[in-house]
């Protein structure tokens, strides 16, 4: 019979495993020592009877055994997590550290400016920025709230639409003014060799075909796969670029290309079930909306 009682570090052992691939990975993540990650392992398969782990070329790959227990350990995680913020959480004033999660743009330009304000009035709450565009940093525990583009699909958050946020074409009047033609259309923008695109991604070239605009990766003369590298390069005049247009109010230099065209992604918040009624994460969903939706409207928060 197996032993109902394992030792929890030997579960975050398993885990940081199978997301690293290999012992020596998941020593470093965990930061303990190689032997150790091994001793867990090696007790786990013990106690439970059956192995966990094969070797390839590739590192470890987990066993069929293995990817069941993977979304059970992670539960097991983010109720440890979430136990130990209920425990060290002081409830009658807002202290304490709030996690907060969001893409690349919205972290750097956005978040900062936001919480600025709620936490000169509370000084003891302390924010970690996680830029990030996966839904699973709340669901493992990673973090506590997450501000996201897309709507979130997991039944087990809380998700709150915030407002819709309008994408547009924009570049410097300097480079508008500098182009023997301006494009009237975005296909004349393509051909241009203005265009900002990604260089492995293909959002862009994706959310183009529907307009009926065929365009490759080859296009686009600047490239990058880093949201605030186009932005940087956008207002450096580098080239034009689908940028936020609250961002693009910002910088006065920046002109709207082809006005018609707009393409809208909505603004959510999500948080955990279990979090949602502890006052410091209840604090700062409550300061985040007004200004998100200050920002989705004029690009002021």
């Amino acid at each position: 019979m197996i032993e109902a009682d394992i030792d929890w570090t030997l579960w975050r052992s398993f885990l940081a495993i199978v997301r690293e691939g290999s012992l020596a990975g998941a020593a470093r993540a965990l930061r303990v020592s190689h032997p150790t990650i091994r001793r867990h392992l090696e007790a786990l398969e013990t106690r439970l009877k059956t192995p966990l782990f094969t070797r390839s070329p590739s590192g470890l790959e987990p066993t069929a055994v293995a990817l069941d227990l993977r979304p059970v350990a992670e539960a097991m995680e983010a109720s440890s997590r979430a136990l130990l913020r209920r425990a060290l959480s002081e409830r009658d004033e807002l202290a304490g550290v709030v996690r907060l999660t969001a893409s690349d743009v919205v972290a750097v330009e956005v978040l900062p400016r936001l919480l600025a304000p709620l936490r000169s009035r509370h000084p003891r709450l302390s924010f970690e920025i996680h830029p990030s565009n996966r839904i699973e940093d709340i669901l493992r525990g990673d973090a506590d709230i997450a501000l996201r583009m897309t709507r979130p699909r997991q039944k087990n958050l809380i998700a709150q639409h915030i407002a819709g946020v309008e994408i547009g074409l924009f570049a410097t009047k300097s480079l508008v003014d500098s182009l023997p033609n301006v494009p009237a259309t975005l296909a004349e923008a393509v051909a241009s060799g203005w265009m900002i695109g990604y260089d492995r991604k293909t959002a862009i070239i994706e959310a183009m075909e529907p307009l009926g605009v065929e365009a490759k990766r080859e296009d686009f003369h600047i490239r990058s796969d880093d949201d605030l590298a186009h932005l940087a390069a956008v207002r450096a005049g580098l080239g034009m670029g689908f940028i936020q247009a609250p961002l693009a109010l910002r910088t006065p230099d920046l002109i709207r290309m082809l006005p018609e065209l707009k393409l809208d992604m909505e603004l959510w918040l999500a948080v955990h079930p279990q979090l949602i009624g502890v006052p410091r994460i209840a604090a700062t969903m409550k300061a985040l909306k007004p200004g998100l939706k200050r920002f989705s409207r004029i690009g002021v928060v």
